[in-house]
Order: structure tokens, then sequence, then C-alpha cells
């Protein structure tokens, strides 16, 4: 079995594969002042509650935007499982052309999400991620990585409101049930709610404006199904897509081993 790891700013996702079925998936924390073994334990526990053996894993792949968490994850591979894992970045083969001015700038997990919308869909394409920050990727009809842009994310946005306005209190990521809300509460959902599909509308409209095409819009990440029916252009959600993305990666890169 293949052990697919993305590690965000927030939370870390970790997948695991049976050939091509992802057959578990889990969603911890991001904590970097955690020890080699405190995760090591954590995973193994995530393992045994899922009736899964270490052995059963062969191989292990890894995308990170921490780099402070590489050096816990690549120790806690060779220690509990035995195994030399493959670290998305500069070197790997991932099939696709990368069109920035600097190539290693761009995050792993971008990378990832754009692979696995062109492996599934074959087409040009706009990957919204929504993580710690929102991000927007533009993918070419032949399959180039063309760049895009970085937005503040949804909880980022929320905890600079709740944290600078002293009488707006911390409130749920819901919907609320109208624009013209009556209470604090729902005023403070609805502005944050709909400001940010609005924000996910604006940019991919100046990006299908930039670009003079029409491509499909995938949503990824872990509030993507919160955000994406309130959007106009999302037309697809993909909650696993930077895990299938890895998976592709690593077996572009297994069989020119």
């Amino acid at each position: 079995m293949l052990l697919v790891i993305d590690v965000g700013n927030t939370e870390t996702v970790l997948g695991l594969y049976d050939g091509k079925k992802l057959v578990h998936d889990w969603r911890i924390r991001t904590v970097v002042d955690h020890t080699v073994d405190e995760y090591g334990m954590l995973i193994l526990s995530l393992y045994k509650s899922s009736r899964i053996g270490s052995r059963a894993v062969k191989d292990i792949i890894i995308s990170c935007v921490v780099p402070p968490m590489l050096n816990i994850l690549e120790p806690l591979c060779r220690k509990y499982f035995d195994i030399k894992p493959l670290i998305v970045g500069p070197g790997i083969k991932t099939g696709m052309p990368i069109l920035y001015d600097n190539p290693r700038e761009v995050g792993a997990d971008r990378i990832v999400n754009a692979v696995a919308a062109f492996e599934k869909y074959g087409k040009e394409s706009i990957v919204v991620d929504f993580g710690t920050a929102t991000t927007f990727d533009y993918v070419s009809a032949r399959g180039e990585y063309l760049g895009g842009c970085i937005a503040p994310g949804m909880m980022i946005s929320s905890e600079a409101l709740f944290r600078r306005a002293a009488k707006l209190p911390r409130v749920e990521l819901s919907k609320p049930k109208t624009i013209i809300a009556k209470d604090t509460v729902s005023s403070m959902q609805a502005g944050i709610m709909y400001g940010y599909a609005g924000l996910v509308d604006g940019i991919v409209e100046r990006m299908k404006s930039e670009a003079g095409t029409d491509p499909l819009v995938l949503a990824t990440g872990g509030l993507a199904g919160v955000i994406a029916p309130e959007t106009k252009s999302i037309n697809l959600v993909e909650e696993m897509l930077t895990l299938e993305g890895l998976r592709i990666i690593y077996e572009r890169n297994s069989k020119t081993a």
C-alpha cells in the first residue's frame, strides 16, 4: 500500500492507497513542535483504529509547505515504516511543465493539485484550494502549470475579524438564512460566507477574462464543500484532489526509478 501525506500550514491530510483506490484518509493538526515519536504514535494509532498494520505500507510520498515538518516526517518514515519517503520538490518528475518565473517558489501542494486536475479531466482548468491560504492555479489545455494567485484563507480572515473587533464573537462558518441578517452572529456569517464567495467568483472571472477561455473550475481543500455551493464559478468539488495528485506523482516516479 502507498501512504500519501499532504502537510499544510494548519492541517495534515494522510491517505492510504491500495493501487488506485483510496481506502482510508485522515486529517490531523500540523504541529511543528511535536517530536518524531509523538507523530509516530499518532499515525500508528490511526492505523490501529482502521485495523491496518504499518507493515502494509510499502512506499510513502509527501508534499509539504511547512519545511520544519520534513525534519519530523522523514525520520518518522524511516523509524516507524523503514521507508525513505519521496518528497515532492525540485528534481521530482511531475509530468507537468511549470511555467513560473521561478518554479522552486511554487508550493508543492499547488503543483500536486494541478497534476491531479489535468490527469483526471484532461482539459484547461482552474483549481481553487481552500486551505490556510486560498490558492487559484491555472492549468493550460496542454497540461502546463501557468501560475495563479494567493488570497488569505477564510479562517485567517475570520480570525482577524474576531481579534481586531472587540465586540464581535467567534462564529461557526456556516450559511446564514439571509444576507440581510437580523443579529450579529448571522450578520458575520453572511459577510464571511458571501464575501468569500464573491472573492472566489471575482478572481475566477478575472482569470478567465485574461486567458480568454472558459476552463473547468475545481474546488478542493477543507472548506471547499462549504463555499463552493455559494459560488457561481465552481463547477466541481474534489475533496481528495491533493491526495490523488500525490498518488499520480508517485506512480510517475516509480516507473522511472
